[in-house]
């Protein structure tokens, strides 16, 4: 069956960070839980942190991967076993700089794909302090990163809606590119997509990440590195700046 991943209900979902579960495995300092609002590692996002409260107390949740189950790491003495109640609390400050780093990265990779003869986003890894993008093919030189921060910096300032719904394959690739949205990195048998959309018309990609409700919240990017990963490649670093709209997690719990 595998855990159940409550951070991909809706874009809504991601500002819960309050949950209640039972742990189906146990797996030395690890756990898996039937259902989770952790995130785990993947997609190019980093990992929730935050805590578990279970029968013996506290527990600090370090790190979490999986695919299926996912599993929670949570130090060698949780002296938890299948079966047991716990309720998660996710840390808020960490999971929202993921989610303002993640739509910041679709939205500099839309702005880099419509205006420099559509680069494709190749990589990317989002943490909480800077992330990076990988394009390819592409050559930037200054006059474009400045061009590129200030169009994404206008749209951020325009404060456009993020939404998410299923689609299928065809649905999405009738709307933008299969190169634009890698469509071809996709297992072939993987028909039914989430896909997280930016506007009407500004950005639509499949993505299981964690994402902003509006780019109000993200506050303005500066790009803040730039190298040449071969071949054509090339990789550039943000991080994001003042300005942002703030926001307090849900007070509900799931």
């Amino acid at each position: 069956m595998g855990s159940e991943k409550l951070f991909l209900q809706s874009i809504d979902a991601g500002y819960i960070t309050d949950f209640s579960a039972q742990v189906t495995l146990v797996e030395d300092d690890k756990i898996a839980l039937d259902r989770t609002l952790f995130y785990p590692l993947g997609g190019g996002q980093n990992w929730d942190t935050g805590t578990i409260d279970g029968p013996n107390g506290k527990l600090q949740v370090s790190e979490v991967r999986g695919r299926e189950d996912i599993f929670h790491h949570v130090g060698q003495d949780h002296q938890l076993e299948v079966g047991d109640e716990i309720t998660g609390k996710i840390d808020w400050q960490r999971r929202h700089e993921h989610m303002r780093m993640h739509t910041a990265q679709h939205l500099v990779s839309g702005v880099v794909y419509d205006n420099f003869n559509a680069a494709r986003t190749v990589g990317n890894q989002i943490h909480t302090e800077r992330s990076r993008i990988d394009f390819n093919p592409i050559k930037f030189d200054e006059e474009m990163l400045q061009q590129l921060t200030e169009l994404t910096n206008q749209l951020i300032d325009a404060n456009h809606i993020v939404s998410d719904e299923e689609m299928t394959r065809d649905e999405v690739n009738a709307i933008m590119p299969p190169e634009r949205t890698n469509m071809d990195l996709l297992p072939a048998s993987i028909n039914q997509l989430r896909v997280v959309k930016i506007g009407q018309s500004i950005d639509l990609c499949p993505c299981a990440g964690t994402h902003v409700k509006q780019l109000g919240e993200i506050g303005h990017i500066e790009i803040i590195g730039k190298k040449s990963k071969g071949k054509g490649t090339q990789r550039i670093s943000y991080a994001l700046g003042e300005g942002e709209i703030s926001v307090t997690p849900s007070s509900k719990s799931i």
